[in-house]
């Protein structure tokens, strides 16, 4: 079994005890926070920097422990393995070069016996898929990858991310680890229009569609489909069940989720490239619930050995689509003889060792964890 620790509390004071009693020396603890905590910077960087362990890990509005979605609280896993972490800082600022680049400096601690990278990014960032794009073009398919984006609901940009040099933000934190794992993707959602193509793109910002403003696009396509008429004031309450589908090679589809009406354009949560071809999506309720449990059963197929703990990776708009049916997701990822912890991230990022790195939005990550 893992070494978990769930504190339904949330409070500096037992965040502060729970990592001395994990702090054993050549150990890695991931850290599962919520934003209710009111965790900041001045009060966190002091226990973060005195710490004597590796330290990875993000603040998320929701996370989960066993059959129960918290909105408040914090996990600490402790994974018996010292995880060599890595930091990109500023990552809003900086182009595919420049990443790659700051990556390619950090690759001497990479070796065969890595297995499985996890991966925390900054989910309000921009250029997070030239991130995850970098990522995979330095360490390809050797390795299984798994984490998500952190960040509030309130869609204010503010120090996420755990690490020895405190609580980040702006910032792409990835750890290799030789724990086994096995890793299953599914989101559920179905195309009901399109496809459109995206001519106008600023990263995460969508501009034109079709040649023409975008959410007059988005707009005429939902008029068929929403209850309502979507508008600034309703926007990511209407938008939030009608994603976008970047359409790729293979049957799956990215999912992009626009959260922000600018004006016209639309802000998602990940980049969608200039010339790309999308569909409007939705999906009903037992479709998403089910998805959740392809990508568990998926995951434990493929598993070749003893497992450690289950890390669910789920988007935060799932819960906000699936409200109280939101517990039949959990139900369907739990077994009873393994714990579950997750996290409701802006954003998932996932492969498994056989399929192209992405990041994708409103998706379902199930990662089964076994021992390094």
């Amino acid at each position: 079994m893992a070494d978990i620790i769930f504190d339904p509390t949330g409070s500096i004071e037992n965040f502060t005890h729970n990592i001395s009693m994990l702090s054993d020396k050549d150990q890695t603890v991931m850290i599962l926070a919520c934003d209710a905590n009111g965790f900041h910077k001045e009060f966190i960087d002091p226990i973060l920097l005195q710490s004597n362990i590796s330290i990875i890990g993000g603040i998320f509005p929701s996370i989960i422990h066993n059959t129960e979605k918290y909105d408040r609280g914090t996990l600490f896993i402790r994974l018996h393995d010292t995880m060599d972490i890595h930091i990109i800082h500023d990552i809003s600022q900086k182009d595919y070069e420049s990443l790659d680049k700051d990556m390619e400096e950090q690759l001497k601690g990479f070796d065969i016996s890595i297995k499985t990278m996890f991966v925390f990014i900054d989910g309000l960032a921009k250029n997070i898929g030239v991130c995850v794009n970098v990522l995979f073009d330095n360490y390809g398919l050797d390795v299984n990858y798994i984490g998500g984006g952190s960040g509030s609901l309130s869609f204010e940009q503010k120090p996420s991310l755990f690490t020895n040099q405190g609580l980040l933000k702006d910032a792409f934190v990835y750890g290799y680890s030789k724990c086994h794992s096995s890793i299953g993707v599914c989101h559920g959602w179905k195309s009901i229009s399109g496809p459109y193509q995206v001519t106008k793109v600023n990263g995460t910002i969508v501009q034109e569609i079709d040649y023409e403003p975008a959410f007059k696009v988005y707009k005429h396509a939902l008029n068929k489909y929403a209850s309502v008429d979507i508008t600034e004031e309703n926007f990511f309450e209407i938008a939030k069940s009608f994603p976008f589908g970047i359409n790729t090679i293979t049957d799956e589809k990215i999912v992009r989720d626009p959260i922000v009406l600018s004006g016209t354009e639309m802000v998602c949560v990940g980049d969608i490239e200039e010339g790309s071809y999308i569909d409007i999506l939705y999906g009903n309720r037992a479709d998403l619930v089910n998805a959740a449990k392809y990508a568990a059963d998926i995951s434990y197929k493929h598993m070749d050995f003893q497992n450690k703990f289950t890390l669910f990776i789920d988007c935060i708009s799932r819960v906000l689509v699936l409200e109280e049916d939101f517990k039949n997701e959990i139900e369907a990822v739990y077994r009873e003889d393994t714990p579950l912890v997750g996290a409701l991230t802006f954003g998932e990022i996932a492969n498994n060792g056989r399929d192209y790195l992405a990041f994708y939005n409103k998706t379902s990550v199930v990662g089964h964890i076994g021992h390094g």
